[in-house]
């Protein structure tokens, strides 16, 4: 048994929760939305969390974790759907989210310590004249450092690409867990290695990101009598050519009625694309939609928005759609399905079809590689497992890949599941493995390799 007053005390001056009750709260992320999840997690808890204030602090407590071999579990504001969060073998908690300056603005960057919430870094740049390149749907709660090490695209992905893509991640700082915990810098493309990694491999101190000059952008929303329409005019959207939206999703009729605060704004019972654009977009997006057989049913500055009282428009696309039907009823989850072709309507159509009256569809359109591609994020009303791996097996035979959302390691969802090179820099970084244990399902079997043998296993699925 550990002692953990003791090891409180070797924190100091670091300020420490042990209140029981508040450290079960912050070992708790979004996994709740996946039944399978829930079930697997929701009685896994740290033992004691850590607050730093500094990169100094953060040191300090990654030296004490090295020290008493503690497992560490690495937090910001918990807005992870896959238990990336959640401490599997207990251990320290560390919040990061007291560090959180905005250290620099720059030409087309900025550069930020890793607890920084995401709307407090675009409040910072919009007098700059600058926004982030993307943030997440949850940008309230969320910090820079957990996106960047659980999160992959989001509200500007259909403009800028994803997290990945060249030049959207500038650079990382990250320390590694030691005697004496080092800052390792990570340029370009080697930040690729510490992001998504689920703060397996190091402690990120430091996020520099891509920026975008600040535009005056308007919320849109367009209903249509068929999903199939609905969807065609997302994809038209995406790829006209003079329009520069940020925001496209398209979200089947069913779900739109779990949208309570839209009801008086939009057409009944209609299918419903959701957009953010730059208001000097707004007339040509009118003759598009009505092109496409849609009805533009809102269109709303900020000014307006508020005003009127509405969320922002993108608390209705990702996964704000999911937590807009769990608000309701706690049967639905969801799951991550690519799409091989997004300008083919007819097979959005024929898969819907083929999957039957428990999925209910809604799809994102972003830009990877320079290229519009679109991913669906339904709604999957969750009877079994049996049933959801059913769902999966018809995605996959119609050439739709599933990217599980209801795995807590971090290879299932697939950002890292053909790489190994994340884990040569944890052997690096954290020779001991007490970074977010249990989270990799092929770490045990490879931690007794030298960094370079792991790297030279890259390219195979582990």
């Amino acid at each position: 048994m550990r002692d953990w007053t003791a090891i409180a005390a070797a924190l100091a001056p670091v300020e420490v929760i042990d209140d029981p009750m508040l450290v079960k709260k912050r070992s708790r992320d979004f996994f709740w939305f996946s039944p399978i999840l829930n079930e697997q997690l929701k009685r896994r808890f740290g033992d004691l969390v850590a607050v730093p204030k500094t990169r100094e602090e953060l040191a300090h407590c990654l030296a004490v974790a090295n020290a008493h071999d503690l497992p560490v579990t690495l937090r910001g504001g918990g807005t992870g759907n896959y238990g990336q969060a959640v401490p599997l073998l207990g251990g320290l908690i560390v919040q990061t989210t007291a560090m959180n300056r905005v250290l620099e603005i720059g030409e087309g960057f900025v550069r930020v310590e890793a607890g920084a919430l995401m709307v407090d870094i675009n409040n910072a740049l919009r007098p700059r004249g600058w926004e982030l390149a993307m943030f997440p749907s949850t940008q309230d709660i969320a910090t820079i450092g957990g996106f960047v090490a659980g999160g992959s695209a989001g509200i500007g992905s259909l403009a800028s690409g994803a997290l990945r893509e060249p030049g959207n991640i500038r650079q990382l700082r990250a320390l590694s867990v030691e005697a004496v915990p080092q800052e390792h810098v990570f340029d370009a493309e080697d930040a690729l290695q510490i992001h998504h990694a689920w703060g397996l491999n190091g402690a990120i101190t430091e996020v520099t990101l891509r920026t975008v000059p600040a535009r005056d952008c308007v919320g849109c929303m367009a209903t249509f009598d068929s999903y199939a329409d609905c969807y065609a005019a997302g994809y038209a959207l995406a790829t006209a050519q003079g329009l520069s939206p940020k925001l496209c999703s398209a979200v089947e009729a069913r779900i739109v009625g779990y949208f309570p605060k839209l009801e008086g704004h939009l057409r009944q019972g209609r299918h419903l694309l959701v957009s953010l654009l730059p208001s000097s977009d707004l007339d040509d997006y009118r003759a598009l939609m009505q092109a496409q057989g849609g009805h533009v049913d809102l269109t709303l500055t900020e000014e307006q928005r508020q005003a009127a009282g509405l969320p922002h428009v993108f608390e209705f696309a990702y996964n704000h759609t999911t937590l807009q039907v769990l608000k309701s009823d706690r049967t639905a989850t969801y799951q991550q399905i690519g799409v091989p072709d997004a300008s083919d309507v007819d097979s959005i159509v024929r898969l819907e079809q083929a999957l039957g009256d428990d999925v209910w569809q809604h799809h994102e359109f972003a830009r990877l590689n320079g290229t519009v591609v679109s991913f669906s994020l339904p709604i999957v009303w969750f009877t079994t497992e049996a049933r959801l791996r059913e769902i999966d097996a018809i995605c996959e035979s119609r050439g739709f890949p599933v990217y599980d959302a209801h795995c807590f390691h971090v290879e299932g969802g697939g950002l890292k599941n053909a790489d190994y090179r994340h884990l040569a820099w944890k052997k690096r970084m954290d020779p001991k493995g007490l970074l977010n244990p249990g989270k990799s399902r092929v770490w045990d079997d490879i931690r007794h390799l030298e960094p370079d043998e792991i790297d030279a296993l890259a390219g195979r699925t582990p």
